[in-house]
């Protein structure tokens, strides 16, 4: 062979590992819980009960909020329909706990993605809400600040997050709260609504949604900090294939959104010459392969459930009476804080 020939076979050995490099991976088998949620027929996914706007049960059974929505996404993408996802109601002491046991296959309720939980057996996928932790207190106390909470009775749920950050901000601030401890939503709002604490401790969007439930009262929320709580879907350590679909099912969302593609024209935008949406909705093959799943999962996902802003609208938005504003639950590009990934 002549040493023109062999640095040519070598360049092209080297073009093709490196071609292969940068190829996904393929699964060959389900990972153990896609396996285990086709053979049931349904995901099984951690609620709140009582959580207007994420997770609540309407008078007839039905199951609204961004959080349900969130599980339906999941649904289709694991087992094409949004019908097959069964909602387990948890507290906030069970939602974890419920997880780690396998009662559940995703928890998208209400939890913040922490250190410690990270570090405790679970996963943290995708934010699907930016929050932050506020107090909540009449309108007729007069309070605009943390410092006129001083000397306040506050109801806070147990096994929340709301109390660390309540602890931190009376140390923080150096004003003395008393916490009067409930172990539940429901609980925790009917106490403080009637009269048993002077103040009220939450994320702020379910304190807007108690607020807007309750038009005849005036209330006055007061943010606790300026911190950011990554509202976080999770699933359990050691199955990175179901972590990779529940990650991609909510970003499926967000780059139909970041797209330009909704419920209403997502049909059409199967005949684009774009290749960016081509391969987001399975038109051209290869990313639902990579994770298991059919092609066209994210089409299924917009389709049968609809974009990010989509969801928020009907269920935070103006659509759903709440009008929370999104502030930081915006697309990047808008100023929020919502990455699109790409589907490449």
């Amino acid at each position: 062979m002549t040493a023109a020939r062999a640095l040519l076979t070598l360049a092209g050995l080297v073009a093709s590992l490196s071609a292969c490099s940068e190829r996904p991976a393929v699964p060959t088998a389900s990972g153990p819980t896609l396996a285990e949620v086709r053979a049931r027929g349904f995901v099984r996914c951690g609620a709140g009960k009582d959580t207007t706007g994420f997770s609540a049960p309407d008078a007839h059974g039905h199951w609204g909020g961004l959080d349900v929505d969130t599980c339906r996404a999941i649904a289709v993408a694991a087992l094409g329909s949004r019908d097959k996802a069964e909602f387990v109601p948890l507290t906030g002491q069970q939602r974890i706990t419920a997880l780690l046991t396998g009662e559940i296959d995703v928890l998208p309720r209400t939890t913040t993605w922490t250190l410690q939980r990270d570090a405790g057996g679970i996963n943290f996928t995708i934010p699907n809400y930016y929050d932050y932790t506020a107090f909540m207190i009449g309108a007729e106390s007069g309070a605009k600040t943390l410092r006129d909470l001083d000397g306040a009775t506050v109801c806070v749920q147990t096994g929340s997050l709301t109390e660390i950050v309540f602890a931190d901000v009376a140390r923080r601030t150096r004003i003395v709260l008393h916490p009067v401890i409930f172990d539940n939503v429901q609980s925790t709002r009917q106490a403080f609504l009637a009269g048993r604490c002077d103040a009220l401790a939450t994320d702020q969007s379910a304190l807007v949604a108690l607020r807007a439930m309750k038009p005849s009262h005036h209330f006055t929320i007061i943010p606790a900090s300026d911190d950011i709580a990554p509202l976080t879907p999770a699933v359990r350590h050691g199955d990175d294939q179901w972590f990779d679909i529940v990650k991609f099912s909510i970003e499926a969302m967000l780059v139909a959104e970041h797209l330009g593609i909704t419920r209403a024209n997502v049909e059409a935008k199967r005949q684009s010459r774009d290749p960016i949406i081509r391969r987001f909705l399975g038109v051209e093959p290869g990313n639902g392969r990579a994770l298991g799943l059919r092609d066209d999962f994210a089409y299924q996902i917009v389709r049968q459930v609809g974009n990010y802003a989509e969801v928020y609208d009907i269920n935070l938005g103006a659509a759903s009476g709440l009008n929370i504003p999104r502030g930081p639950n915006r697309l990047r590009r808008d100023g929020g804080l919502m990455v699109p990934i790409g589907f490449y």
